[in-house]
């Protein structure tokens, strides 16, 4: 390197972090878009740098050809051997010189506009190879300027934008401090910084464990998911690949000396640690932590809807601050989760056993056989209703049998009507004897109690006593105070009574469920 050019070259290339050949290449299209919009002609021109002289040298290309077509671009055969002898066929090209120190001040202002402009396009280039593969990587930086709310932060020779979005709402930052993000991606724009930063990105939370937990560094304890509100509250599932290793105590840590380590690092934010299960029962009652969860059924597997069920002093933990802990909750389970509250499923069990006592009872009545049935099908009657509203004379015509006979068994069917519906309020069904009706064999006695099976195991109420048998049987879940405080959350009470798990279909969506996309 002899040359001042040569020199300033060099420096240039280690102060950008790119190669010598860059700059040159970029100096010699400078050149040569100088030289085309100063001699304005259709003219072959080619520059080379000359590593001797240290000079860009300028030439006009012409080839050899028999029969000139264009001159300007070039050169018959004869004139070319005039100039080379024999040595020129067609074909060759041949390069005559131009002066390059006519070019005035406006051209060598576009040589250095052309010089700048490959210089950057080289270093944006160098910044893309080296980060785009650090994609997902936590690094350091230092704020460097605000600009509309984005943080442009300084990260080794290159600058870095950690975007308002980007940015948790708890954090605050001036310039000069360091900050810790994750690369979220790397573009090639013209324009801006090309590395964009997070501090929101569940990734984040994700390295910060691997970096704070040797256990899920060396592949002991693996995150299988993650799941952020910045500022406020995370999910993380761990799973253990060795049956000795806690994986939600390896990252608590010592007194939580671990897991500390890192709410410090993101502000304060807190971080439910659970532990992840390929059932997704076990998962979902993980995942609403720290609720206790009392039931957890599978509603609509294709389209993963789970119901789970709360006691009524757990459905606010259950549910969070504007639904934050049911959310975060969906979104790590992957599951449409419905929560109720035991209360809220009581209401519910008994509506639907509401509905299922107003529905009309089939045709089951003592006495009659399947071709008595088909009968009576036949002529409309096809519930027991219909037929204790039938007169003697018309189930007479339809069964073929005496009045008599299908008297009783009209009675028979309001007697059946009675015992289901009609005994709750009194206890007791008696049905009244007429004189000169001849019961069918088989059929009951018109005098013969039918007592409803009660809820539980206790003496049957006597018949006066209404106030009592007037109320449904209600279903009481296990709320005792002392067995929930002393069990774990892992821990759901198996003896509460659910007549919805028997008798009811699953329920429809309530209010309080809530999507895995947290709408």
């Amino acid at each position: 390197m002899n040359n001042a050019l040569q020199q300033t070259i060099e420096s240039l290339a280690k102060e950008k972090g790119i190669e010598a050949d860059v700059i040159i290449t970029a100096i010699e299209d400078a050149v040569l878009t100088a030289s085309r919009k100063y001699y304005k002609s259709d003219e072959n021109l080619r520059t080379k740098f000359n590593s001797e002289t240290g000079q860009v040298e300028l030439f006009a290309v012409r080839e050899i050809v028999e029969e000139v077509t264009d001159p300007e671009a070039e050169i018959s055969l004869t004139e070319a051997r005039e100039l080379y002898g024999d040595e020129a066929e067609p074909g060759m090209e041949i390069e005559f010189p131009k002066p390059t120190d006519v070019l005035g001040r406006i051209a060598a202002q576009t040589a250095k506009q052309v010089i700048f402009q490959k210089v950057r396009e080289a270093e944006r280039d160098n910044v893309f190879a080296e980060f785009h593969e650090r994609v997902g990587e936590v690094i350091n930086g230092l704020v460097k300027r605000f600009e509309s709310g984005d943080m442009v932060v300084e990260v080794g020779r290159v600058e870095a934008l950690l975007p308002r979005r980007e940015q948790s709402r708890a954090e605050n930052y001036t310039t000069g401090d360091r900050v810790r993000s994750v690369i979220k991606d790397v573009n090639k724009n013209t324009k801006g910084p090309q590395i964009i930063l997070s501090r929101t990105d569940p990734v984040l939370l994700i390295k910060l464990f691997e970096q704070e937990v040797p256990e899920i560094y060396d592949g002991t304890v693996v995150i299988r998911g993650a799941v952020r509100e910045a500022g406020d509250r995370a999910k993380v599932a761990v799973a253990s690949r060795e049956r000795e290793v806690d994986p939600v105590g390896a990252c608590v840590g010592m007194k939580g000396t671990r897991v500390q380590a890192i709410i410090r690092e993101l502000r304060g934010e807190k971080i439910d640690i659970v532990e992840w299960s390929d059932d997704p029962t076990v998962f979902v009652t993980n995942g609403l932590s720290p609720a206790r969860v009392q039931r957890v059924s599978v509603v609509d597997e294709a389209d993963r809807i789970i119901e789970v069920v709360v006691e009524d002093r757990q459905l606010s933990l259950a549910i969070g601050k504007k639904g934050q802990n049911v959310r975060l909750a969906a979104k790590l389970t992957g599951w449409r989760i419905d929560i109720k509250s035991e209360e809220e499923k009581r209401r519910e069990v008994e509506a639907q056993f509401d509905d299922l006592g107003a529905e009309p009872a089939p045709l089951s009545v003592p006495g009659l056989d399947e071709e008595m049935v088909e009968k009576l099908n036949a002529a409309g009657i096809e519930t027991v209703e219909r037929m204790v509203s039938a007169s003697a004379s018309e189930l007479s015509e339809v069964l073929g049998l005496s009045e008599g006979a299908a008297e009783a068994l009209r009675q028979g069917a309001e007697a059946a009507t009675m015992a289901a519906g009609g005994a709750v309020g009194s206890g007791t069904t008696e049905a009244v004897p007429q004189e000169g009706i001849d019961p069918l064999p088989g059929s009951p006695q018109p005098h013969a109690v039918v007592e409803p099976e009660s809820p539980e195991s206790v003496d049957a109420e006597p018949p006066g006593d209404t106030a009592e048998a007037d109320t449904a049987p209600a279903v009481e879940p296990d709320s005792s105070d002392d067995a929930g405080e002393g069990e774990s959350d892992e821990s759901v009470s198996e003896t509460a009574v659910d007549a919805g798990d028997e008798a009811a279909p699953e329920a429809e969506a309530t209010e309080n469920e809530t999507s895995p996309d947290g709408d």
